[in-house]
Formats: C-alpha cells, structure tokens, sequence
C-alpha cells in the first residue's frame, strides 16, 4: 500500500536524495539568496514548480490551465516536470537561484527539512488561519505533514484511511467460507484458500495470501506494517509507558511476524514473496492463483475491471472486501497513512517580504476554493464531464478537446491540496454494481477510520535520521525478510534490532523523544 509520502521519521529516503551532493549546497544557496534585496516581487504571474504524470505535460495555454488563471486572477507559469525525475530535479532547483513562487515538495525529504530549518521557505504555522479555504479541517494530518509542529508548506491531502483485505468472492461462496474480521479468520481463509479446491477444478496449486516484493523499507505501508498495527505494535512508534518506541521494538512486532512466518511455513503465502513483481500483483488473483491481497481499497476497483473486461456478463461475483481486522487482544488498530502526499512550499528567495507572501496565500487560497478544486480534479464541466445527483459523469462521446481536458487533470491535480477534505465530485461509476461496491468502500473506510492509530513520531524530524536513517531502517527491514524466509531464526531478528539501536537508532529515539516531549 505503498504511497508516496516521504517522512523524516517513519519513511526511508532514497539513497539519491540522501547523499546526492545538491543538499548541502541547497541549503547554502537558498539562504544565500534570502539575504538579499526584499523589493516586492511582480505576483500578477505566479511561477510554480510541479510534477506532471500524464503522458505530455499540459501545454501553457490549455483550456484548463484558463479556467484556472480566470479563477484565481493569475497568470500561471508552470514549470511542469515529469514524476519520474521530479526528485532530482527538486535537488537541482534547491540548488540553485531561480526558485519558483510555490514549489511542490512531495515529502520531508533531506533537502527540504535542511533547507526549511535553515530558514529557505517562509514558514505558515501562524499565517493559515487568516485564509478560510486554507484553514483545515484535518488537524492531525497537518500535525503529521509538519516538521516539528512548524508547517512550512499546505498539505496535499490524501485519504487517511485505504486499508483493505480484499478477496475472491466466488471462492468464499464455493467453500462455504464469511469475508474474515480478525488476524484468526484470515489465517483460517488463507488455509482453506491453499489447501481446498476453491477454483472448483480439482487441480489444487492455489495460494490464500499474494505479497509482492515491496518497494518500501519499514513504515512504508506494506501488509507486514499493516499486519503488525492490527496486533497491537504501533505505526512505525507507538508510546509505551510515557515515551515513544519504534514498533519493531514492542512484543506485539514479533507476535505478529510469527504469525506471517506461520502462513509462510505452511505455504499460505506465496514462495516468492520477496521477489514477485509489485507491477503483477493482479496477476495471481485474477488468474485463480492466489484469493488474498492486503493493500488499499482501490484495488478493489482495479480487480473489478479486470474480471469485467474479460467477462462483462460474470464479473459481479469475482471480488469482495472488508477493512482493517481485529487482532489478538480483540481490538481493532486501523492502519491509516499520514494523509498526505508532500506539500506546497513557498521560498523565501522568490517570495521576499511579507506582502508578497500574502498575495502568494491570497492566491493559493483562491486555488483551494470549491470551484478551483472541481477544476484541478474533475476538469471541465461540459466539456469532459457532466453533473447528475451531485456525481461526475465523464463524457460518453469522447472530443479532441475533452480527451485533452481530462489528460490535463492528471497534473493539474498534483497544485490540488483538499485540507479541507475533496470538495471536488465524486466520479459515478460506470454500473450500478460497481457504485454499490464504490459507496461500501466509503463506508467502510470512513468506519475505520474511527479505529486509526496514527504514527505518533510523524511530526517529529530527528537529525540522526536525517543523516542515517534509511541504512538504518534497511536494518531492520531486511532481516524481517530473512526471518519470515527462514533465512534468520527469532534471535537473529531481535539481534538486528540491536544493531539498528547501536548502529544511531539509540540517537534516533532520544532525539525523536525530546521532540515529542518539548511539544506535548
């Protein structure tokens, strides 16, 4: 369930952006420029920096991009860059001294939160509350997008709550088996899965449980952090007796990776799952290899289209879901994410004095209002889409404008922030069975997310981690690895936990603690 939202505390950084050399010379050169004149700016053109993830970038004088300047009463001079090398080029522009007005920060990567507490970008924590369409209404997610409660860009709100266990209806229904609610029944399903004839075809050779090799280190959202919140461990920390732990420190850690080791031993889960291709997860589960995948609930969606694309006659009995599950001590851990997907900053070598920064807020104000929003996220409507019962309708007769118009959307919503939650519409699905299943899963997300455990330390940015923390995080991940792989036995997971204490992680839960304290 991996989403791209980088954190000082509870996410690995890329080895890139760790030790690529453009850090240092950021910080050095951003407030260099700070220093000099603070002669107001020309904001009737607002220069923003942005990724862009559809197949071309949106030309400057798209349709879209006029509804936006005629919105807000701004020119807009966006230089648009692909997701892929977005990173790199994010190190670079820090680097230099042609800095944009707003800047997307897709995370607290090394370079920012230098470059931030060097003083490089104007720091909001006190400014929001003047700008009614910036002023949120999700206080926890701005905590978690904060560096040390200090906000120094507007958060790009994410669904807190994706968690699902989703799974092959039709198998339920043949071996006579309920959607699982605790860590028991889905090892009990998971089994019945592997060891009877769910296809009904007498040739056995299925799996219950489908894990690809993650793309993330630990915190990074995958079924094994999910699996250990609903036992109790924490998200990435938990508090435990007045301080804060990393959660592979707790018992309920181990518990629960002897659990996922159990499924592993008895071939629950499949052989190869620290090496099975992430962008093939589908595969197994549509193809009756596999009944069981644990990530966010959009796949539910995914999966349904799959099955209707090959079947659109028999497709409605192929997927079901249910959310997060009860764990051992029979309470329900709900695995959120932070909420967020990095943020909008705004540096003070572009911006100079605080007049400017108000035309900036002024502005980014205008941009997170209601109408704005339809725009950056739905488009255009009359063009790509109509309005029925307050859902959005994509066009049934496609246009060259259109199909330009909804390519846009794709970029455009990255300059999108929703602090206020999405004031955008909903898409109606194309039938009436996929907006049931569509409208169950908002259900089912907004009850869990009563039951959320957030990450405790995700305001907090320690200086150790910042230095070291991914080769640290690396620790422990891989010998989570080794352990559920046999490779390792329980000793040697608890010995690779020492090392991460000895090797800085000691360091890291002093500072992570001092920071909490100082702001509780």
């Amino acid at each position: 369930m991996k989403q791209t939202t980088w954190n000082a505390v509870n996410a690995p950084f890329s080895r890139r952006a760790l030790f690529g050399g453009a850090i240092g010379t950021a910080v050095f050169a951003l407030t260099a420029c700070n220093s000099g004149s603070t002669a107001p700016v020309d904001l009737s053109t607002v220069n923003i920096m942005a990724p862009f993830l559809g197949t071309d970038a949106p030309l400057p004088g798209g349709e879209l991009q006029g509804k936006v300047e005629a919105a807000t009463g701004k020119t807009l001079n966006i230089n648009w860059t692909p997701n892929s090398s977005y990173e790199d080029k994010t190190n670079i522009t820090l680097a230099g001294d042609d800095l944009p007005h707003v800047m997307v920060i897709q995370g607290k990567s090394p370079g920012f939160v230098k470059n931030a507490q060097a003083g490089a970008f104007w720091d909001l924590t006190d400014k929001l509350k003047d700008y009614p369409n910036l002023v949120t209404t999700l206080p926890q997610v701005q905590l978690n997008a904060s560096i040390n409660n200090k906000v120094y860009g507007i958060f790009r709100g994410r669904t807190p709550m994706r968690t699902a266990v989703i799974l092959r209806k039709d198998w339920l229904d043949r071996l006579g088996l309920e959607v699982p609610t605790t860590t028991e029944e889905l090892y009990e399903v998971a089994k019945a899965f592997t060891v009877g004839d769910p296809n009904g075809d007498g040739k056995g050779g299925t799996t219950g449980i489908m894990i690809p090799k993650w793309p993330g280190s630990i915190g990074s959202n995958s079924p094994y952090d999910v699996v250990e919140e609903w036992f109790g461990a924490g998200n990435r920390w938990s508090e435990r007796n007045g301080s804060l732990v990393p959660s592979f420190e707790t018992d309920e850690f181990l518990e629960a990776n002897k659990y996922v080791k159990k499924m592993v031993d008895e071939k629950l889960i499949n052989a190869d799952f620290a090496t099975a291709d992430s962008t093939k997860w589908n595969d197994a589960f549509f193809n009756g290899k596999a009944g069981i995948i644990i990530d966010v609930d959009s796949r539910v969606a995914a999966l349904i289209t799959l099955f209707k694309q090959a079947n659109p006659d028999d497709f409605e009995n192929k997927v079901t879901f249910t959310g997060n599950l009860t764990g051992p001590d029979g309470k329900l851990y709900a695995h959120p994410t932070d909420g967020y997907s990095g943020f909008l900053a705004i540096p003070k070598s572009s911006v100079r004095t605080e007049a400017d920064l108000k035309a900036v807020l002024e502005f980014l104000n205008a941009m997170n209002s209601k109408d704005v929003a339809v725009l950056l996220n739905n488009g255009i409507e009359g063009v790509n889409f109509t309005v029925t019962d307050g859902r959005a309708i994509l066009v049934e007769t496609e246009t060259a404008e259109s199909k330009k118009v909804t390519e846009d959307v794709k970029s455009f919503s990255q300059l999108g922030t929703s602090v206020k939650g999405d004031e955008f519409y909903k898409v109606q699905q194309s039938t009436e069975y996929e907006q049931k299943v569509y409208d169950e899963r908002l259900v089912v997300m907004a009850e869990n997310l009563k039951s959320a455990v957030y990450n405790p330390a995700a305001p907090y940015v320690s200086e150790t981690y910042v230095a070291k923390g991914a080769q640290l995080d690396n620790i422990i991940a891989d010998a989570r690895i080794k352990y559920l792989a046999g490779q390792i036995d329980e000793q040697g997971l608890k010995d690779a936990i020492k090392l991460w204490g000895t090797s800085g992680g000691d360091q890291i839960k002093e500072e992570t603690n001092k920071l909490w304290q100082e702001n509780q």
